[in-house]
């Protein structure tokens, strides 16, 4: 992998996480693991829009899921992510 591809990669998780809706979610899955439906009555947006937002998050390798019965649980899994955030967010 050269330098521009390494850049690259960043690029794509920088641009995942500009929006202020997938850093809410980011926010809130670093600590705990959450559904859609609770996403959905958090941040007061339809369950579609908070999936779309799930979907990108999921593609950049920065959350996934996990099936807890009939739903699915998320959680961040990037650590620097996680760092990316406490940065962000002043922890």
């Amino acid at each position: 992998m050269n330098k521009v591809q390494q850049y690259e990669e960043k690029a794509e998780i920088l641009k995942a996480l500009a929006h202020p809706i997938r850093l809410c979610i980011v926010e809130g899955l670093i600590n705990n693991e959450c559904n859609v439906t609770r996403m959905r009555e958090c941040l007061d947006l339809p369950q579609s829009t908070v999936s779309q937002h799930l979907s990108i998050l999921k593609s950049r390798g920065i959350i996934r899921g996990r099936r807890k019965g009939t739903e699915i649980c998320y959680t961040v899994t990037s650590e620097l992510v996680k760092e990316l955030m406490k940065v962000l967010m002043n922890k």
